[in-house]
């Protein structure tokens, strides 16, 4: 499985940016996808994901300003970030956790190569 992310970038504080992470190769199934951040020295954490059936969790320090959303038949996952802060610097990278066609009864993770979203003035 591989994953295609795009659409990070510089934006100034209270500003937008929509992530896709497009996914492909032989997938029987992609039980979650979702979002993860990491900044030099920190450990990745969790932005936000959803699941196959459309329930989503997120942060807390991001509910409320960004969407985590899917479209199942391109099997891609998109992240609306609003009202963007500096502390949402980060390389963003995206996660799914799939069934495929040669092992569908345990799931694997992958992982994208990440994006940069830099939030400054």
């Amino acid at each position: 499985v591989q994953l295609v992310e795009s659409g990070g970038g510089l934006v100034q504080p209270g500003g937008s940016l929509r992530l896709s992470c497009a996914a492909s190769g032989s997938i029987f199934r992609l039980a979650r996808m979702g979002w993860y951040r990491q900044t030099p020295g920190n450990e990745r954490e969790l932005v936000a994901r959803i699941v196959s059936g459309g329930t989503t969790n997120y942060a807390d320090s991001v509910k409320g300003r960004f969407t985590i959303s899917r479209d199942n038949a391109k099997n891609t996952v998109y992240l609306q970030m609003n009202s963007l802060k500096p502390e949402d610097t980060a390389v963003y990278f995206c996660h799914v956790l799939a069934f495929t066609n040669n092992m569908r009864l345990t799931p694997r993770d992958y992982w994208g190569q990440g994006t940069q979203v830099t939030v400054s003035s």
